[in-house]
């Protein structure tokens, strides 16, 4: 494995999940909603986001995470494993609802410096909502893509809980020599 996406609904993990892998298998993290996101909360162009991924995934070994459909192709097409973070919608909530307290209380930035609040958290605009009118449809769009990929000989891996996940995490550190945290 020398390039890995890793995917799932807002909220699940993907970023942490990302920085880990990078830092055992000692490459690259693209973190898709850094080069998407600007200061001020304003998304870049589309043809801006599409040329920073196709430079960022053009190199011979990374680690992604995001679930941009404008640049799907650009980075499952070059991937040689897929990661799916398919956690039910509560462990999803529970978990993004956490980190969004933690960033509004702390004052924490995400990425680019763009920060939470209160009341955005609860707008039309609001991640939380965002969870709730993607999770479903992500679910359905990943099983028959996954399928796809599977077939041209790609390796998928799907995570149905964050146990899992951990134990394919201590996995990746052993096959790597790398210790235990």
């Amino acid at each position: 494995m020398k390039r890995i996406a890793i995917i799932g609904t807002t909220g699940c993990g993907k970023t942490t999940l990302a920085a880990e892998v990078s830092q055992i298998l000692g490459v690259v993290h693209v973190e898709l909603d850094a080069l998407n996101w600007q200061p001020g909360c304003t998304m870049v162009p589309n043809e801006v986001l599409r040329q920073k991924v196709s430079a960022a995934v053009n190199e011979p070994a990374w680690v992604t995470d995001g679930n941009y459909r404008s640049v799907r192709d650009l980075v499952w097409e070059r991937a040689d494993c897929l990661v799916w973070l398919n956690y039910r919608l509560n462990i999803v909530l529970r978990r993004l609802l956490g980190r969004t307290m933690k960033r509004i209380t702390s004052g924490q930035p995400c990425c680019n410096g763009n920060r939470e609040s209160l009341r955005k958290a609860f707008s039309r605009d609001s991640i939380i909502l965002w969870a709730l009118k993607t999770h479903g449809r992500l679910r359905r769009e990943y099983s028959l893509h996954l399928q796809q990929h599977a077939q041209q000989g790609k390796t998928i891996v799907i995570h149905r809980s964050p146990k899992a996940t951990r134990a394919w995490l201590d996995n990746l550190r052993s096959a790597c020599g790398v210790s235990q945290r």
